[in-house]
């Protein structure tokens, strides 16, 4: 019986989000990362491109690891190991600086998680994590994602105290209502009783324009299944979180 394997490029697709080309090129990345570095004790059981892919499928697929495990033919511990090894270094760095100009948009998202340490009842009625994601507005690709807080954290606190705020703190940001009182700009708001003027009536069609890109984005990232329902416990869900947001990035500018 044959196994899923890097080697046969009609499996890349399905069980990435890549095309081949650009998973090829993931991978020497990461080789230049030295993330298939020489170690002490016993030698990794599959090539690093078929290691990126199992992490990658797992993500894509939410299969448990008991599932995904035989079908690239090692054991679940070993499946589990790989996980642990190359979750974190497939990581998205986040971009430091910012050129004149650039307008960002930011909005948070909710992961159902099963870890309930990490995790609150949220308004989608399960325990969840909430991560603040902030775009570039022109290519959508992400930029900066926050640490994970609770669920039922407000997007206005949750957007300082993940660190979106601070790493963003030297652009122009975008956000819906929700972020009042922070640095984004957010649409105008109608007083109790009177009616928007036309011209902010036209100026928050317009935001609400520019500010759907990143539900596209959120949308593209949650085809990676485990951000629908994540079993990661602890960092699982931050590293998955963040290697989803380099894998979307790479599928995006393909």
């Amino acid at each position: 019986m044959g196994v899923v394997t890097a080697a046969e490029e009609c499996w890349i697709e399905p069980f990435s989000g890549l095309r081949p080309r650009v998973f090829s090129r993931l991978v020497r990345q990461l080789e230049r990362e030295g993330a298939d570095a020489v170690r002490r004790g016993r030698p990794w059981s599959l090539p690093l491109a078929d290691r990126v892919l199992l992490v990658a499928a797992y993500w894509r697929t939410n299969l448990t690891l008991r599932q995904l495990a035989p079908l690239f033919g090692v054991s679940k511990s070993a499946a589990d190991r790989i996980i642990d090894d190359l979750g974190p270094k497939l990581a998205l760095r986040p971009r430091k600086r910012f050129a004149p100009g650039t307008v960002l948009i930011v909005d948070g998202t909710l992961v159902p998680t099963r870890d309930r340490s990490i995790a609150a009842p949220s308004k989608n009625y399960r325990y969840s994590t909430n991560h603040q994601v902030v775009i570039d507005a022109d290519t959508q690709l992400v930029v900066v994602v926050g640490t994970p807080l609770p669920g039922n954290r407000n997007d206005c606190k949750a957007f300082g105290e993940s660190g979106a705020e601070h790493a963003v703190r030297n652009a122009t940001v975008i956000g819906d209502g929700g972020y009042i009182a922070t640095s984004a700009i957010i649409p105008h708001r109608r007083r109790p009783g009177e009616d928007l003027a036309a011209w902010k009536a036209e100026h928050n069609a317009s935001h609400r324009q520019v500010r759907a890109r990143v539900e596209h984005a959120f949308a593209r990232m949650k085809t990676w299944k485990i951000l629908r329902d994540c079993r990661l416990r602890g960092d699982g869900v931050t590293e998955a979180m963040l290697g989803i947001a380099r894998l979307h990035n790479l599928a995006r500018a393909a």
